[in-house]
């Protein structure tokens, strides 16, 4: 990539999530410090400042892009976006994409890449249609299967019975009992969950703040930049959190709301204790699911 001309788009990524791609592409800016690749990172959710930017990348061409799908077929359908050139494609975090529905963008998309490429799939799960869609995009591909999915070693996995109205009295009572942890994850279900749980602990003069697909994108960018900082103690998010995201040292997650199956728990745990290191993970089950 360093020894040829740039002619036209080399590498597309797709990612499921805008702080993926971000993440992405601050990885590739620091790999690339010292050498001539160029990136950007393509996603919804702004205020349309970069549109013009993203257009000119897409016409006359960059080393990487790194896009959500939505956003892709945003540009695409303005029929300036020149992809005759891409010679590598990666989805990342695919059964992800699926998950939300991104299926059709992915097939439109790659509709218009030429057929010789080189093509990266990876995937948390091997589920049907995630066979399936790598039957479809792939040509005689290698397989490379890592260890089943679990949460980390060095995490302390604990259950709470708790009834629904229990759950912030005990919340509460978590975070006062380790004052020393200063990186609280919660992760709840829905947007509305966010919203009413970070207003009941907000009552009690803590450090928190939420972040869902709610916010305008640069308002979620500041709240996950201060939770790194360490200015925001805790941090109520949704799903959108649980893969991917890179946030070191993180000392507890709680799960507000149970996972819906198994690997969204080991996603979701798998936030803390990174890199050789500790964490607690507390799921907090109510009498439905305590059936599931």
């Amino acid at each position: 990539m360093t020894d040829k001309e740039r002619k036209g788009v080399d590498t597309l990524i797709l990612v499921p999530t805008r702080e993926l791609a971000i993440q992405i592409e601050q990885q590739i800016q620091g790999f690339s410090y010292f050498v001539s690749v160029n990136s950007i990172a393509i996603y919804g959710g702004g205020d349309g400042t970069g549109w013009d930017q993203e257009k000119k990348v897409l016409t006359e061409g960059a080393d990487i892009v790194v896009a959500t799908p939505g956003k892709m077929i945003s540009h695409l359908n303005m029929g300036y976006v020149n992809f005759s050139s891409v010679q590598h494609l990666v989805l990342d975090e695919a059964d992800r994409m699926l998950d939300i529905g991104f299926h059709d963008d992915i097939m439109k998309i790659i509709s218009y890449l030429p057929q010789k490429r080189q093509t990266l799939m990876f995937s948390a799960t091997m589920a049907p249609k995630i066979r399936s869609l790598a039957k479809n995009i792939l040509a005689d591909p290698n397989e490379i299967s890592t260890a089943i999915s679990k949460p980390p070693e060095g995490v302390l996995q604990a259950v709470y019975l708790s009834y629904d109205k229990q759950k912030v009295p005990l919340i509460l009572h978590l975070l006062n009992d380790k004052p020393d942890y200063d990186s609280i994850l919660i992760f709840t279900s829905t947007k509305k969950n966010v919203t009413e749980l970070v207003r009941a602990l907000k009552r009690t003069g803590g450090e928190v703040q939420g972040i869902s697909s709610d916010l305008e994108q640069k308002q979620r960018e500041e709240v996950l930049s201060q939770f790194k900082a360490r200015k925001t103690r805790v941090l109520v998010a949704t799903d959108v959190l649980s893969r991917g995201i890179d946030i070191k040292d993180i000392n507890l997650i709680i799960n507000y709301d149970a996972p819906k199956d198994a690997e969204d728990y080991v996603h979701r745990v798998g936030r803390t204790a990174r890199v050789d290191k500790t964490g607690v993970a507390i799921t907090l089950v109510n009498e439905e699911d305590m059936f599931r």
